[in-house]
C-alpha cells in the first residue's frame, strides 16, 4: 500500500488515467467501470491505480462517513461476479490532509481485457470509456505469459477444432460480452475467443478452452471427471447401489451432477401442528450442488489424474477434490468471504454460465441451506493434496 505522502501527492494532483475522485459511493456503476478500467490499465503503466472516495472533484473533502460497512460494500466489489476476471484491489480507510477517505488501490491484471458486466472499460487521461476492438487486441498481447495459472497454459497438439465453436458463439460469447460491444465488433472466432482469454499469443486453445469448451476435454486433460458412487452403507466396502463417471464439458459436467443430487435426494413427510404436511428432504439439493460446485472449480489439475468424488453413503456424503486450499484462503478465513483462485479462467466461466452469481458465497450459503434444513454443520478437512467436505444426514 502506498504511503500517506505518496496518495497525498496524487490526492492534490490532476485526476489523470491512475487516479480518480469521487463525492462518495453513490454511483456505484461508475466506481465499478473505474475499478475495471484501472486493472486494465490500458496506457501500461504497471502501476497500481487509485480511486479516492469522500473526495470533491477539486480535491476537497465532502466530510463522507468512513464506516465498515462502507468499507465492506467497496471490498466486496472485487467479488460479486460482475467484474471478471476479479481484479486485485485493497480497500482502506486513511486520514490524508485531515480529510476522512476510503482508498481503493487497484493493481494491473495480469490477464486482460477485464469486464465490467460483458464491456471492458479503459482510461485514457481523466476519462474512460467502453474498449474499441484495437484496445482490446493491445490488452490482449499484453497478458503477461510468465507464471500463467495452469487453465491459461497451451495445450500443445490442440486447435480451434476440438473445441465447440457452436457453444461458444450461441451460448457462452452473448452470455460473456454485452450485445450492443457484439453487435459494434464484429470480430473473427479466434479474436473472440483470445478476447475472452481462451487462446494464447499463438493462437492456440489453453487448458480453460479445452475444460469449459472442449469436445472431448477428458482426452486432454485426463483427471477432468466427476466420480459419483452411492453405496448401500456407511463404509467403502458396502455394496454399490450406483457408479456414474461424469465428463464432458464444464457446462455438461455441472447439470448432471446436479440431476443427480436431485435423484438420490429423498425427501421425508412430517405432520406439523397444523393439518398442513411438511416436507423435508434429508440433504437441501442447493446446499449440495454449492458443495460440488465449489469442488469442481477449485480443484487442481496438475500433478494428479484424480477427479472429483462425491460418495454417498446411508448416513453421510463426501465431497473431495485433488488440491488443498489455494493461495490467501486458509483454514482460518476460509468460507467468510476470502477467494483466491487456482483456476481463475475456470472461475470466470462458471460465473458467466450462471454456476456462481457471487465468488466467496458457496460455502456460507450451503451451511445456510444444511442449517434451515436441519442438518449438522459441513466438516471440513483441509489436506496439503485435497479437500474433503463431510456433510450428515438430518435427524
Amino acid at each position: 500500500m502506498l504511503t500517506d505522502k505518496e496518495l497525498e501527492h496524487l490526492l492534490k494532483n490532476i485526476e489523470s488515467d491512475r487516479v480518480e475522485r469521487k463525492k462518495s459511493d453513490k454511483d456505484r456503476n461508475k466506481i465499478k467501470e473505474t475499478i475495471c478500467a484501472f486493472a486494465n490499465d490500458l496506457p501500461g503503466h504497471g502501476q497500481s491505480g487509485i480511486l479516492f472516495i469522500g473526495v470533491n472533484d477539486d480535491g476537497t473533502c465532502s466530510n463522507l462517513s468512513i464506516t465498515d460497512k462502507l468499507l465492506q460494500t467497496l471490498s466486496s466489489m472485487s467479488s460479486d461476479g460482475n467484474i471478471l476476471p476479479p481484479p486485485t484491489l485493497v480497500v482502506q480507510k486513511r486520514i490524508l490532509d485531515g480529510c476522512e477517505l476510503a482508498v481503493i488501490v487497484v493493481e494491473p491484471s495480469d490477464t486482460p481485457p477485464v469486464r465490467y458486466r460483458g464491456r471492458a472499460w479503459v482510461r485514457v487521461g481523466p476519462r474512460q470509456h467502453i474498449a474499441t476492438s484495437e484496445d482490446e487486441r493491445r490488452l490482449t498481447e499484453r497478458r503477461r505469459a510468465m507464471d500463467l495459472p495452469f487453465d491459461h497454459r497451451p495445450v500443445q497438439g490442440a486447435s480451434l477444432e476440438d473445441l465447440d465453436l457452436v457453444f461458444f458463439r450461441k451460448t457462452y460469447l452473448p452470455t460473456a460480452i454485452h450485445p450492443d460491444v457484439l453487435e459494434r465488433n464484429q470480430r473473427p472466432v479466434e479474436q473472440q475467443l483470445a478476447s475472452l482469454r481462451f487462446l494464447t499469443r499463438e493462437q492456440a486453445p489453453n487448458y480453460g478452452a479445452m475444460l469449459v469448451l472442449g469436445r472431448d476435454p477428458l482426452a486432454w486433460v485426463p483427471g477432468a471427471y466427476v466420480q459419483f458412487l452411492r453405496l448401500d452403507g456407511a463404509s467403502l466396502t458396502d455394496p454399490i447401489l450406483d457408479r456414474k463417471e461424469l465428463s464432458g464439458p464444464l457446462c455438461d459436467v455441472l447439470d448432471r451432477v446436479e440431476e443427480l443430487l436431485r435423484i438420490n435426494v429423498s425427501t421425508a413427510v412430517e405432520m406439523g401442528s397444523s393439518p398442513r404436511e411438511i416436507q423435508r428432504p434429508d440433504y437441501p439439493v442447493m446446499a449440495l450442488s454449492q458443495l460440488a460446485r465449489n469442488a469442481v472449480m477449485h480443484r487442481a489439475y496438475e500433478n494428479t489424474n484424480a477427479p472429483v468424488k462425491v460418495y454417498w453413503f446411508s448416513d453421510r456424503i463426501e465431497i473431495s477434490n485433488p488440491g488443498g486450499l489455494y493461495g490467501q484462503v486458509n483454514s482460518e478465513n476460509f468460507g467468510k468471504g476470502a477467494t483466491d483462485y487456482r483456476n481463475p479462467l475456470i472461475a470466470e466461466a462458471m460465473r458467466i454460465l450462471g454456476y456462481v452469481q457471487r465468488f466467496g458465497m458457496g460455502i456460507p450459503l450451503a451451511r445456510r441451506e444444511l442449517e434451515q434444513n436441519g442438518n449438522p454443520p459441513p466438516e471440513f478437512q483441509f489436506e496439503p493434496g485435497g479437500f474433503l467436505v463431510t456433510v450428515r444426514r438430518n435427524s
